[in-house]
């Protein structure tokens, strides 16, 4: 008989830390330096006189082609995630899922080191099949915060998961540069270490989840699988039950709504400044990528900030300060960016606030959804988690279209970011609570 692993346990919460430095070097590496760039080269190969390709019997630029295969996994995220959320539920298979997809995305990232030539449908076909699998992933990895620290621990346990991983992603990205920036003088091409980059993020994410693979503990399923219903089945009739009983805990549809809109907006900033700083400031490839790697490790310091902010305060309000200075930061961005230094002072200011705003959020989240269902609820979550934001970047575009500004198109987002904010002021994080798990919120008061 399973019986149930200890809460708070040291080693199983360091194997769940190790995750986020495992997948993490995806995101920095492959998805914000190398694919883009990489992968419109190779589409640029296979264009035809007029240049166009054809993916499906379709007229398109290279130049949008990555963007379009970033939209399909997204769209796939937002189709099959709640329902994979649903599944795990109904077993005690969130560990094997998650491992699951750890090395089916891992493989096809290692498989773009095959990446040649014009072969851009098998390029836009790996990134797909790793962009969906890190999604999917994330959803049971997000699910055992609940499963593996106390209420009380988990703001600090989420803050020193993203810490973890932006400090793994910064440091994979920071060798890459170094290999590209050195590879002439090493006797490879930019295009070969360009396709070691990418494949070395798979290996780095494959190596280290052996550690969240060894040190993870499974639990008991915390639903039981109705008579004559297969998990596929019952998935996709609880996400339906979820979706339409959202209204049953107004207060956690509430952080939910403002969560995907001043996520949409912060998403849509990290996008978007690369081009921002090429496009508006004329910055080079080498200044640009020298602010993500600082990003990338302060926001490791960042996330362990707004944690001891938390304790100060609350979740809550420490969220509203990160998203006070996020607004602050496009209101920077719009009226006074105009260097490489200016450049580099945002970046320093984003990564403080990108860890408190994103690790805050998660075990927020985590207090205000209903036992039983931690694995769904966070698929949902997850839709609008790293890197899937549409509605940031759709109301960029349209801004830079109508005013043919840069500067103006920065400042839209901010929409997002207030809307978000203004939402957030109205959430009460103990009716939230109660709402989802009365009883477990009675007996807590009752020993305090």
């Amino acid at each position: 008989m399973m019986t149930s692993p200890p809460v708070n346990d040291r080693r199983e919460l360091f194997g769940w830390y190790i995750y986020d430095w495992a997948n993490s070097a995806f995101y920095t590496t492959v998805v914000t330096v190398f694919m883009g760039p990489y992968l419109t080269t190779v589409a640029e190969a296979a264009a035809d006189a007029q240049g166009y390709i054809h993916p499906l019997g379709l007229n398109i630029r290279p130049d949008a082609f990555f963007a379009y295969v970033v939209s399909l996994s997204v769209f796939c995220q937002m189709l099959f995630l709640p329902v994979l959320g649903a599944i795990s539920d109904y077993s005690n298979l969130k560990k094997q899922l998650m491992m699951l997809f750890a090395y089916t995305g891992s493989s096809a990232t290692i498989g773009l080191y095959f990446l040649q030539g014009d072969h851009y449908l098998f390029g836009g076909g790996l990134f797909l099949i790793a962009n969906f699998s890190i999604g999917a992933s994330i959803v049971f990895y997000n699910a055992f915060l609940n499963d593996i620290a106390t209420p009380d621990r988990r703001d600090a346990v989420s803050s020193i998961g993203y810490a973890w991983g932006y400090l793994g992603g910064g440091l994979l990205l920071l060798a890459n540069l170094v290999l590209l920036a050195k590879a002439e003088a090493w006797g490879i091409g930019k295009a070969h270490a360009a396709r070691i980059s990418l494949a070395s993020a798979g290996a780095w994410w494959a190596v280290f989840t052996l550690v969240p693979m060894q040190r993870l503990k499974r639990r008991h399923a915390v639903k039981q699988l109705p008579a004559g219903e297969g998990y596929l089945s019952v998935g996709f009739k609880q996400l339906k039950h979820t979706l339409g009983g959202l209204r049953r805990y107004p207060h956690t549809l509430l952080l939910l709504l403002a969560y995907l809109l001043y996520n949409d907006g912060i998403q849509t900033v990290i996008a978007l400044a690369s081009q921002f700083g090429n496009k508006e400031l004329g910055l080079e490839l080498s200044t640009l990528t020298g602010t993500v790697l600082l990003v990338q490790f302060v926001a490791f310091f960042g996330a362990l900030i707004f944690n001891w902010i938390a304790k100060l305060t609350s979740t809550k309000s420490a969220i509203i300060i990160s998203l006070v200075i996020w607004i602050g930061v496009v209101v920077y961005a719009y009226a006074l960016l105009y260097t490489a230094r200016d450049f580099l002072i945002m970046g320093a200011i984003l990564g403080i606030v990108l860890g408190g705003s994103q690790a805050l959020s998660r075990s927020l989240y985590s207090l205000m959804i209903p036992k039983g269902q931690e694995a769904e609820f966070f698929s949902i979550y997850e839709v609008s988690d790293k890197g899937t934001s549409w509605l940031g970047p759709l109301m960029f575009g349209l801004a830079y279209d109508l005013t043919q500004s840069y500067r103006i198109a920065i400042l839209s987002v901010a929409t997002f970011l207030i809307l978000g904010l203004l939402l957030l002021f109205f959430v009460n994080v103990t009716k939230g609570m109660r709402e989802a798990n009365p009883d477990a919120t009675k007996a807590q008061e009752a020993n305090s």
